[in-house]
């Protein structure tokens, strides 16, 4: 059964490639490689394209006769999203609307998305559910909105299925290291990190100390990309056996801070991390959780990875990386 992965160089849809022909599927990844790597694929053909291309996704389409697309293909740093939103817009956006017609005119009918807990904003509370109100923050999320807007109308009007998966914070790296995190900047904390600890980087910048958390340092939801790619597998199973679309938050449910962060990559690694305080970032809320049941009663799933497996994963990972 073929899967036509959109964004499958990319460090989530790797992941998920590499999971997918564990599972006995047979991945087909269309990538423009504007920010994924060649090298990351190893599990299946690779078709070089824009998803803003149309044709050219058409004929990938209609050739690769999927059973289901697994759409990871977007930009994704919140930064640039607030100065240059048009460019968000355009490949998020206008990208998504290019593959929903298609799916409309080729199939298939089943997709699963690579959605974002960005589309909640700057949320008030510290455990966030499916039924919190949508208000992003900035144009990254505003542009993953849209696109679950688009996917609901497709759906009403073509019967295309889609689950739309809002991760929380993905990290870690393959636990057998065949593929991890890179990005260029990068932004994540915990590649920062380990960065930061192996010299690569200067030292840590810790974003705020006076928030009302157990230590002043914000607090977020760290699920590692083996689970995230274990529910996409979920969600590809949900859907071929004819459930309906909806939305699901993936995270752990459980928050862990800057500095615990950083306190578990110094005990993994053994290595010291610098570290300097500065103030906070405009519109970083003191804690962002993840309230996971759905995922567990309507896809069976739920994240079996410790703070400490993604820590020792993207060490292994990274410390090998020249």
């Amino acid at each position: 059964m073929r899967i036509l992965v959109l964004g499958g160089a990319g460090y989530i849809g790797s992941h998920c490639c590499k999971l997918l022909s564990q599972r006995g599927f047979e991945p087909i990844v269309y990538d423009n490689l504007s920010t994924g790597h060649a090298s990351s694929v190893r599990w299946g053909e690779l078709i070089v394209g824009d998803i803003r291309d149309r044709d050219r996704l058409a004929v990938a389409i209609s050739n690769a006769r999927p059973s289901a697309i697994m759409h990871f293909a977007a930009l994704s740093l919140v930064g640039p999203s607030v100065s240059d939103p048009g460019s968000y817009f355009d490949v998020n956006v206008s990208g998504t609307l290019n593959l929903l017609k298609c799916m409309k005119d080729r199939g298939p009918k089943n997709l699963i998305f690579s959605s974002s807990c960005a589309i909640y904003g700057e949320a008030a509370c510290t455990s966030i559910d499916e039924q919190f109100p949508c208000n992003p923050a900035n144009a990254y999320g505003s542009s993953k909105l849209a696109c679950e807007l688009m996917m609901d109308a497709f759906d009403k009007a073509h019967d295309i299925r889609s689950v739309r998966l809002r991760y929380f914070n993905a990290a870690g790296a393959d636990p057998e290291g065949d593929i991890g995190e890179r990005h260029e900047p990068e932004t994540h904390l915990i590649p920062l990190v380990i960065d930061a600890a192996l010299g690569r980087r200067p030292p840590i910048k810790i974003f705020g100390t006076d928030y009302e958390t157990r230590d002043g340092t914000a607090v977020r939801d760290y699920v590692h990309v083996s689970d995230l790619a274990s529910a996409h597998l979920a969600a590809l199973s949900y859907l071929l056996n004819g459930g309906p679309t909806m939305a699901v938050n993936v995270g752990t449910g459980e928050g862990t801070s800057v500095r615990e962060v950083i306190n578990r990559v110094s005990a993994v690694s053994g290595y010291a991390i610098p570290s300097e305080i500065s103030g906070r970032r405009p519109g970083d809320p003191a804690t962002l959780v993840c309230d996971p049941h759905k995922a567990y009663v309507a896809l069976k799933w739920q994240a079996e990875y410790s703070l400490t497996s993604i820590v020792r994963d993207a060490w292994e990972w990274h410390r090998r990386q020249n």
